[in-house]
C-alpha cells in the first residue's frame, strides 16, 4: 500500500507502511542534470569523466491520484521555474513501481534520491570485490575489466596503472547491476543499462544518478531479508539446475597438447583424484604476448596442438570425463571465422563503414554484432557447429565487457546505452545455442561479465581473474565479497579459478595460496582449476606429490556433497535461495551485516575459509544454534570461538538439526 504524509515541508512515502522517499526543499527527491561525458577505454579498462554543465533541484512538487488500467496512480510532479519531471507511483505484484517522465531538454541526467538511515546496510550493485556492505562509497555501474590489485593504495595496483592503465579501483567489476538491498528489508531495481552511480555515502539518503532514464524502478518490501533476496529473483529471473556430472569431481584446468593433458589426467587419477572434467581453454590454439600465454580466438578445433581430440572426448566420456573449451564473442583478424563474419557482414563497424578492431593486448579482434539478428543466429551456428557438435560438454564464455562506446552498431543503437547490456546479449546466444542443441541437461557455460539478464541465462559465473595472493581487493578474500555481493543481486552460482589467475609484477602463486583455495572451492557449487596467465611461474595442481593428495582430499569433501549441493542448486532454481548466502540470511542480526570473511552454504553448513598467508587457525562467529565441527566433531554453541585450522582440515561447521546432518557426519 502506497501513502504520503506531508509535515514540516516534508513530503514522504511510504509503502507498505515503510519511508522509501523523501522530499524538501533542501533535499528534493529528484534533480536534473546537464552533462557531457568523456570515454576513454584502453584494453577493457573505463577512464569516465563527466563534465557537469548545469544542475537544477526541483523544489515544487504537485501530488495527484488517477486510476489506469484499474489501479490507483499517484503522480508526483516535481518542478522549478517552467521545468517540470513528473514521478508515477503504482502497485503492481506485491511491488511498488515508479515509472519516470521523459527528461525535459537540455537535460540528460537524472538524480534520484531515496531515504536512508545512518544505521542502514547496503548489498548488492551485482558482483563487487571490496566492500560487502556498500553503505559510505558510490558505486559507478559499468562492465569493465576488474583490474589488477583493485586498490589505488597498494604497491600492485599503482604499478599496473602505471605500466598498462589497468588497476582498477575498489568499484570497477565484469557485473554491474542497478539493484541493491537495504537492510531496511527492501530492494531497488532500476530497469536501465545505461551509466549510472549509486551512492550510499550520505547517511540521510541513497543517491541514484542514471545516464539514461530507466524504463521503471521497482521496490519490493518484505518481512525478511531472505524473502527480499527471494523477490529480486522472482522478479528478473532464475538460474536452472545443473548438469549432474558437474558435482562429481574436479574441473581440471590444463593447457598444452592431447598428450600433456592426457599425461595429466592420468597422474591425477593415479592418485585416485575424482575428475568431472578436463577443460582446454587453448582446445582452438595458442598466442603469446607480453601478458603471457593467450589463446587464438578462432574458435574451431587446432588439430596440429590438439590431434586426436576429437577421438579422445568420446573415449574419455565413456570413462566419466568431460572435456570442456574456451569462446568468447570477439573473432581474431585474418582468421576463418573472422573472414567469414566479415563476408556475412555481421560485424561492428566504425563511422567510416570499417570494421571496428579492439585491442586485445598486442592482437586485434572484431566485434560480432548482437543487436544484428543474423549475426546472433551466425553465432549461435558456430557455437553448435564447432564446440557442440565437437562434443565439447561445456566452455567458459569468456568477455563480453569490451564493447566500445563508439562502435557502429545495426538499426543505429547507441553503443553508451547497449554497452551494459552487451553480456546479457552474450550470455543468451549461448544459452540458445545449447537449447536449440536439445542439450540443456548436459552442456555447461560460465561466465565472468554479466547484467541483470544473466540471472536468466547464464547456468554459472565465475569471479573472473583474481590475483595469485591473499589480498582483500584482488585475491582470495575477494571471492567471497564478489559470491556474497551477486548473492544479494540475485544470482545464486559462483565459482572461481582455484589458486586465482593474474600473474605479473612479481606475484606468484604458491603452495599454500592453491591449497587454501581448494579449501575453499570445495565448499562451493563448482570446483575447477586455472594454471593462470604465466602457468610456469605457478605452483599447479600436479607440482608435488603432497599438492595432489591435498586436491584429491578437498575434491573427495566435494563430491561427498553432491546430494546437498543438488540439493542448494534445486533451491536457487526453484526458490531463489542463492547457494552461498551472507549469514544474515538466516540469522538477522546487525552483528552478521557486514561479515564478508565467512558465509552459509545452504542452511546448514557455515564455511570459514582461511584466508591469510602462513595461519593455522581462524576466528569465526557462530549464530546461535547448535554446531558441529565438520572435521573434528566437536560440538559448539554460537558465539565468538578461535578454531585450529591446519592444511585440509578447514573451519566449517554443520547445523546439528539439519537434515542432512547423517552425510555430514559421514565425512571425515
Amino acid at each position: 500500500m502506497i501513502s504520503f504524509s506531508k509535515q514540516n515541508g516534508r513530503l514522504s512515502v511510504f509503502y507498505n507502511q515503510l519511508k522509501i522517499l523523501e522530499h524538501s526543499d533542501s533535499c528534493p527527491l529528484i534533480t536534473l542534470k546537464q552533462g557531457k561525458e568523456t570515454v576513454d577505454m584502453y584494453r577493457g579498462n573505463y577512464f569516465i569523466e563527466d563534465e557537469t554543465i548545469t544542475t537544477l533541484p526541483l523544489g515544487s512538487y504537485l501530488l495527484s491520484e488517477s486510476y489506469s488500467e484499474g489501479r490507483g496512480v499517484s503522480t508526483l510532479t516535481f518542478s522549478a521555474g517552467q521545468t517540470s519531471f513528473s514521478l508515477e507511483l503504482s502497485e503492481r505484484d506485491g511491488r511498488l513501481h515508479l515509472r519516470c517522465s521523459p527528461l525535459p531538454a537540455p537535460y540528460n541526467r537524472l538524480i534520484l534520491r531515496l531515504f536512508a538511515t545512518e544505521q542502514e546496510c547496503v548489498w548488492g550493485c551485482g558482483e563487487q570485490f571490496s566492500h560487502f556492505n556498500l553503505r559510505g562509497k558510490n558505486y559507478p555501474l559499468w562492465t569493465q575489466e576488474q583490474g589488477v590489485g583493485r586498490n589505488k593504495q597498494t604497491e600492485i595496483t599503482r604499478t599496473a596503472d602505471r605500466l598498462d592503465r589497468a588497476g582498477g579501483d575498489y568499484h570497477t567489476t565484469f557485473y554491474p547491476q542497478p539493484t541493491f538491498v537495504s537492510s531496511r528489508r527492501y530492494f531497488v531495481h532500476a530497469d536501465t543499462y545505461g551509466y549510472a552511480d549509486f551512492d550510499f555515502s550520505n547517511p540521510g539518503c541513497h543517491q541514484l544518478e542514471f545516464w539514461d532514464v530507466p524504463a521503471g524502478i521497482v521496490i519490493s518490501v518484505k518481512p525478511t531479508l531472505l524473502e527480499v533476496v527471494q523477490d529480486i529473483s522472482r522478479l528478473l529471473g532464475r538460474q536452472q539446475y545443473l548438469p549432474s556430472w558437474v558435482y562429481d569431481g574436479i574441473i581440471l584446468g590444463m593447457q598444452g597438447g592431447t598428450q600433456t593433458c592426457l599425461e595429466k589426467l592420468e597422474k591425477m587419477q593415479n592418485a585416485s583424484v575424482k575428475v568431472a572434467a578436463l577443460w582446454l581453454q587453448d582446445w582452438e590454439g595458442e598466442k603469446y604476448t607480453s601478458f603471457g600465454k593467450r589463446l587464438r580466438w578462432n574458435w574451431q578445433w587446432d588439430r596440429q596442438l590438439y590431434p586426436g581430440l576429437d577421438r579422445e572426448i568420446v573415449r574419455l566420456r565413456e570413462e566419466g570425463v568431460r572435456v570442456l573449451g574456451y569462446i568468447n564473442p570477439y573473432v581474431l583478424v585474418d582468421h576463418p571465422l573472422y573472414e567469414e563474419a566479415l563476408r556475412l557482414d555481421l560485424l561492428g563497424k566504425r563511422e567510416d563503414g570499417s570494421v571496428y578492431l579492439v585491442d586485445f593486448g598486442e592482437f586485434d579482434a572484431a566485434i560480432v554484432d548482437f543487436t544484428k539478428p543474423e549475426a546472433v543466429a551466425w553465432y549461435k551456428e558456430v557455437i553448435k557447429r564447432e564446440l557442440i557438435g565437437f562434443g565439447l560438454s561445456g566452455w567458459m564464455a569468456d568477455f563480453g565487457e569490451y564493447l566500445p562506446t563508439d562502435v557502429v552498431l545495426a538499426g543505429g543503437k547507441d553503443a553508451m546505452l547497449e554497452h551494459n547490456r552487451w553480456p546479457g546479449y552474450w550470455a543468451e546466444v549461448n544459452k540458445a545455442a545449447i537449447e536449440e542443441s536439445g542439450k540443456s541437461d548436459e552442456i555447461l557455460f560460465f561466465m565472468r561479465a554479466g547484467c541483470v539478464q544473466s540471472l536468466a541465462s547464464c547456468p554459472m559465473m565465475w569471479a573472473g581473474d583474481q590475483n595469485v595472493d591473499w589480498s582483500e581487493d584482488d585475491g582470495l578474500p575477494s571471492v567471497l565479497t564478489a559470491t556474497l555481493s551477486l548473492a544479494m543481486s540475485g544470482m545464486g552460482l559462483n565459482h572461481s579459478d582455484i589458486g586465482g589467475y593474474t600473474t605479473l609484477y612479481g606475484m606468484k602463486r604458491s603452495k599454500e595460496l592453491l591449497i587454501r583455495w581448494a579449501e575453499q572451492a570445495a565448499f562451493s557449487p563448482l570446483m575447477r582449476t586455472h594454471e593462470g596467465n604465466r602457468p610456469k611461474d605457478n605452483w599447479q595442481f600436479d607440482s608435488d606429490q603432497e599438492t595432489i593428495e591435498a586436491i584429491a582430499r578437498m575434491t573427495d569433501v566435494h563430491v561427498q556433497l553432491k546430494p546437498y549441493l543438488m540439493h542448494l542448486v534445486a533451491e536457487n532454481a526453484d526458490q531463489g535461495i542463492p547457494v552461498i548466502r551472507p549469514i544474515f540470511l538466516h540469522y538477522e542480526l546487525e552483528s552478521f551485516m557486514s561479515v564478508k570473511d565467512s558465509y552459509l552454504l545452504g542452511r546448514d553448513l557455515l564455511v570459514a575459509p582461511v584466508l591469510e598467508a602462513g595461519a593455522n587457525s581462524v576466528v569465526v562467529t557462530l549464530p546461535d544454534d547448535e554446531w558441529v565441527h565438520l572435521f573434528t566433531k566437536v560440538e559448539y554453541r554460537g558465539g565468538r570461538h578461535c578454531i585450529e585450522a591446519p592444511l585440509l582440515r578447514p573451519a566449517v561447521f554443520y547445523r546439528k538439526q539439519s537434515s542432512f546432518a547423517s552425510l555430514f557426519s559421514s565425512i571425515q
